[in-house]
Order: C-alpha cells, then sequence, then structure tokens
C-alpha cells in the first residue's frame, strides 16, 4: 500500500518497480529520459515493464499522466527512488521533496548539502553504498561458486544476498540509532571501522 516514485525506468528502476509492486507497494509515477508517467491509482506495473523492455522507454504508454521529471520529484509519496542520475536531488530542488524515506538507486543521487536538509527535515535517506551492494554481493557469489565448482540455486543465491543484505541494512541502522548520525554516515562508519580491524588483525 506504500505510495512509491521512480525516477529512471532503466535496469535498476524497472526492477524496483516490478518487485515492490509484487510486494504490494503503488507505484504511483516513473521516469525516464523521455519524461514521467503518473497515475495516484498506480500505475500497471507487469504492462508497463514489457512495454519498456520491448520498446526501450516507457513514452508512448497508454497509462498515466505525462509529468516532467522535476516534478516527479516533487511527488508527495513515501519511498522516492532516484535510479537514473547523479545529483538528482540538489540545493536547487530539495525544499520541493515531499516523500518520507529516499532509496538512493542511482550513485550519489543526493547531494552532500541536500542530504543535510533532509535530515533536518527529518526525510531518511537509505545511501547508496547500502542500496546498491546487492549487485556486488552476487558477483562475489559467483566468484566463489566458480573458485569451488559450487553450483548454487537461484533460491539459495537469493536467500544468501537476502541474509547479507539484511544483515548489513541492521549493522547500519543500530550505529544510525546509537551515534544519532544519518543512515550514509553511519554506513561509512561501518565501513572504515572495518578496514581499520582488518588492518589491525593482518599486523
Amino acid at each position: 500500500g506504500a505510495k512509491v516514485v521512480v525516477q529512471g525506468f532503466g535496469n535498476v528502476g524497472s526492477y524496483a518497480a516490478k518487485f515492490l509492486n509484487e510486494y504490494g507497494a503503488k507505484i504511483i509515477a516513473v521516469s525516464d529520459v523521455s519524461g514521467g508517467l503518473y497515475d495516484p491509482e498506480g500505475l500497471d506495473i507487469p504492462t508497463l515493464f514489457d512495454y519498456n523492455y520491448k520498446n526501450k522507454t516507457i513514452d508512448g504508454f497508454d497509462q498515466g499522466t505525462k509529468i516532467t521529471n522535476e516534478k516527479l520529484l516533487a511527488l508527495e509519496c513515501d519511498f522516492l527512488i532516484p535510479a537514473a542520475l547523479g545529483s538528482a536531488i540538489n540545493d536547487q530542488n530539495v525544499d520541493s521533496i515531499n516523500c518520507k524515506v529516499i532509496i538512493e538507486a542511482a550513485n550519489g543521487p543526493v547531494t552532500g548539502g541536500a542530504a543535510t536538509k533532509l535530515w533536518n527535515r527529518k526525510i531518511a535517506i537509505i545511501p547508496d553504498i547500502l542500496t546498491n551492494a546487492g549487485g556486488v554481493t552476487v558477483s562475489y557469489f559467483e566468484w566463489v561458486q566458480n573458485l569451488q565448482q559450487f553450483k548454487w540455486t537461484e533460491e539459495d543465491v537469493n536467500q544468501r544476498l537476502e541474509d547479507k543484505m539484511v544483515n548489513a541494512f541492521n549493522e547500519v541502522y543500530e550505529i544510525k540509532k546509537n551515534k544519532k548520525v544519518p543512515m550514509r554516515i553511519a554506513s561509512f562508519m561501518v565501513a572504515i571501522d572495518r578496514v581499520y580491524r582488518s588492518y589491525l588483525l593482518r599486523e
């Protein structure tokens, strides 16, 4: 039932929309380089996903009102997922952001200045370093399988990935709560601490 807006409908954005729709979220707007589509009642994501796969664009899809990327970012929603460009949310447009949580699915879509303003407005950001870790983690699983001659099923890989991602999120979130810092800072703290501990163990 959560309302979700996805900026960018490429590999990351389209699959985020697909899976969130399957989980029961309502995807009210999506966009690509041609512009955006908006339907407050929720877009037909399975049909749009197939249309985009076939046509390489959402332009021409027969549902939703056309909307600019700028207006899309300002829509009222529960989750805003910038999955297109770096610095998409910046000092010029941050005051128009009207969501509860931003999930960074692109690389660096929220600038540092904008992140500070969002923190002061109590709009949470799930940082890209955490959000985008899934692909790298599965690449690691692939390397392990090749090295050890394992043959894991898709279910095995998905379960291992879920375990890793949930544990990583929980570890970062605990630091966020205990240190009273944003998730982005907490993720850096966890990462730097791991490097530090590894360095000590190697001495």
